[in-house]
């Protein structure tokens, strides 16, 4: 009896460890970003920044006004945008949300937050994209 009450039991407990079959039920896939917009992104202390587009990042900072371009992949998750790459052999990953931001350097304010992370050093800052532009006085690009 046992025997036959798990093995009625057991495809109930593997639905429940499934994901959802039914689209609806997952969460919403953040549509804030749309793929093919470039997304720009600054921070200080220390001071960084750059761009990514199409497949692409360039990484900036003041020793290295020029940059650095590396491939990197972009998902949309539920909240924001991650950005994925390499630099210099370090993991860079970026998180990029929806929320007002500050870079606390200027009267500028952005429509999104910056997470990044190089290797162990985790950085935070500000991002903007064309559609989506950041406003004050350093207004641009």
């Amino acid at each position: 009896m046992t025997r036959t009450a798990l093995l009625l039991a057991s495809p109930l407990l593997l639905a429940a460890c499934q994901s959802p079959a039914d689209p609806a039920d997952r969460a919403p896939v953040f549509d804030g970003i749309a793929a093919d917009e470039t997304v720009y992104f600054t921070g200080n202390e220390p001071f960084w920044g750059g761009e990514s587009g199409a497949g692409r990042l360039t990484y900036t900072t003041p020793e290295n006004i020029e940059g650095s371009t590396f491939p990197v992949t972009r998902f949309a998750g539920n909240s924001g945008i991650g950005i994925s790459g390499e630099l210099d052999g370090q993991p860079f990953d970026m998180t990029v949300t929806r929320g007002n931001c500050s870079d606390t350097m200027s009267d500028t304010d952005y429509p999104f937050t910056a997470t990044l992370r190089i290797g162990e050093e985790q950085r935070q800052g500000c991002a903007w994209t064309h559609r989506q532009p950041r406003t004050g006085l350093e207004q641009g690009q």
